[in-house]
């Protein structure tokens, strides 16, 4: 696989859109940061890592409102051949609403907002909704 945090978005997506109660997807420490930052702005139920054998997976629990998901889009900003960098200014303007930005700052992954409070910028991940 060669971007992992790409798909594991689309599964988080495509679980919902199947109406899925709890996926399964294999474990890497970017990923549980991204779904920890999913379940802080609540987009997901519960994320835990379960270890089986010496290989290790990510369970995240979904969450729905009234029977409908509570994420209905995902948008991939930056690919493995074109990076988006963004300043804290520029941030201002990139998420609207309910929608939240994933960066990737100096300091680590963290939401658009949590990052234009610190002043950051960064590589723009993501922006869900």
């Amino acid at each position: 696989m060669e971007d992992r945090v790409s798909d594991l978005l689309i599964r988080i997506k495509n679980a919902y859109l199947a109406r899925k109660k709890m996926i399964e997807v294999p474990y890497f420490k970017i990923g549980e940061k991204i779904a920890m930052i999913l379940f802080k702005e609540g987009f997901l139920k519960k994320v835990e890592v379960k270890k089986e054998g010496k290989f290790k997976n990510l369970v995240i629990e979904l969450i729905y409102q009234n029977k409908n998901p509570v994420l209905t889009g995902v948008k991939i900003i930056s690919k493995p051949g074109v990076r988006v960098y963004l300043k804290a200014k520029q941030l201002k303007n990139f998420s609207k609403g309910f929608e939240v930005g994933i960066v990737s700052t100096s300091r680590g992954l963290m939401a658009d907002k949590e990052a234009i409070k610190k002043n950051l910028g960064g590589e723009v991940i993501c922006k869900i909704w």
